[in-house]
């Protein structure tokens, strides 16, 4: 079963998507990212926009800066989206192997200007054994210290 997960999120902007259960026994894992910015690159709206997925919630989102981290445990699913005419392309980095099972946070940064972002999310669905579940939540709560 696939679960999708849309929205806008302001330069600098977080969302929490409730994907927790009880009994954490519902993982999900990401299989498809994709953004587009609020706004069309003609008449000098150019961004250069990074949303982020990540498993535990952000203290701070920068609006200047987008640091990506591939060591950071808690990193899902990045997709860098410039808004120019130089680079009208879109990518997306999914952390395939990563099964979630309490919710996850969505971040964005526009590092060139103020701009929002959309974003559509799908997550596909996995029932775990109790094993699983439990490594799941283990590994969120070692992750949020």
């Amino acid at each position: 079963m696939i679960k999708s997960y849309r929205g806008k999120l302001a330069d600098g902007g977080q969302i929490k998507l409730n994907l927790h259960t009880n009994d954490g026994k519902t993982g999900y894992r990401v299989v498809k990212f994709q953004t587009i910015s609020e706004q069309g690159s003609a008449g000098g709206n150019a961004g250069e926009h990074y949303t982020k997925i990540w498993s535990v919630k952000q203290a701070t989102v920068s609006t200047t800066t987008a640091d990506i981290n591939f060591d950071d445990p808690t990193l899902v699913s990045v997709n860098w989206s410039p808004n120019n005419a130089e680079r009208p392309f879109a990518t997306s980095i999914i952390f395939d192997n990563m099964i979630l099972n309490q919710d996850i946070y969505v971040t964005h940064t526009d590092a060139l200007g103020t701009q929002a972002n959309n974003f559509y999310i799908e997550l596909e669905q996995i029932d775990l054994t109790e094993d699983q579940a439990l490594v799941a939540i283990v590994k969120n709560l070692r992750n949020e210290q």
